[in-house]
C-alpha cells in the first residue's frame, strides 16, 4: 500500500483550505437499564461499557478504563504500521500493548488522598522488522509518538469543558 499517494490529495487540499482538516468528533454515552453499564454510539458503531469489577460492575463488557486504554494502543497501531508504511521499513508484525495502573480507593470515594484515574501509562511496541536499521526503528519510534493522537493528547492534554442540561 502507498500510503503517501493516499494521503497526498488530502494533505494537498488542507493546504488549501485549511478549514477542512479540522474535524469533530463525538462520542455519546446513553443510560441502559442498569447503573453499572451503558452504551456508546460513536457514530459508525455502538459499544456496550460497564463499571469495572473493583467497583462492583458485572465484567462482561469493557470498562471506560478498558476503552481508553484500547483507544491508545489502537492508535498507536495504527500510527506505527502508517509510519512505517510511508517510511518504507518492512514489518512482518506490529504489535502495541497498553498497560495502565490506577488505585480503585480514588474511584470510590474512599480516600482523598489517593487519585481518581491513571496513575501510570506504558506502552510497549514488538515489531518484527528483520530488515530495519537502528536508525530506522529510532525514526519509527520518533514519528510514531510524535504523531499519534491518542498519546499526544495524553502526554499534552487539552482543557475540558462540561455543560449540565438538567429538566
Amino acid at each position: 500500500m502507498d500510503v503517501r499517494s493516499i494521503q497526498k490529495p488530502l494533505k494537498e487540499q488542507y493546504r488549501r483550505e485549511p478549514s477542512r482538516s479540522k474535524i469533530t468528533l463525538t462520542a455519546k454515552g446513553s443510560q441502559t437499564n442498569t447503573p453499572m453499564g451503558c452504551s456508546i454510539d460513536i457514530g459508525r458503531a455502538l459499544y456496550q461499557a460497564e463499571a469495572h469489577t473493583g467497583v462492583g460492575g458485572p465484567g462482561g463488557a469493557a470498562c471506560s478504563g478498558d476503552l481508553l486504554l484500547g483507544a491508545l494502543a489502537a492508535c498507536a497501531q495504527l500510527t506505527c504500521q502508517l509510519v512505517a508504511t510511508a517510511m518504507g521499513v518492512l514489518t512482518q508484525r506490529i504489535e502495541v500493548t497498553v498497560s495502565g495502573d490506577l488505585d480503585l480507593q480514588g474511584t470510590l470515594g474512599m480516600s482523598k488522598d489517593v487519585p481518581v484515574g491513571f496513575e501510570a501509562i506504558r506502552l510497549k511496541f514488538d515489531i518484527d522488522a528483520p530488515q530495519a536499521t537502528p536508525e530506522q526503528i529510532k525514526a519509527l519510534q520518533e514519528k510514531t509518538e510524535q504523531y499519534c493522537v491518542v498519546m499526544q493528547t495524553l502526554m499534552k492534554p487539552p482543557g475540558i469543558q462540561s455543560q449540565w442540561n438538567c429538566q
